[in-house]
């Protein structure tokens, strides 16, 4: 869902692609405000409550570490 992406967010997403994302959100925002004041309601909710930003939890392959120990 592009809508929820953009201002619900993108788990894993870095802090630089969370700036790049929310200023991008906000101008969409401006606009949408003017053409449609309803979905610019949701859009402004999501962009409020997403968390900041988005962390992707780490799974045990991750954390598993191979090689020898220098």
């Amino acid at each position: 869902d592009p809508f929820g992406s953009l201002f619900g967010g993108v788990a894993g997403e870095s802090v630089n692609e969370y700036r790049a994302r929310t200023d991008v959100a906000r101008e969409v925002l401006a606009e949408l405000w003017e053409s449609d004041p309803e979905s610019a309601e949701v859009a402004a909710e999501l962009l409020r409550t997403a968390p900041v930003p988005l962390v992707r939890p780490r799974t045990a392959a991750r954390r598993l570490r191979s090689g020898v120990a220098a």
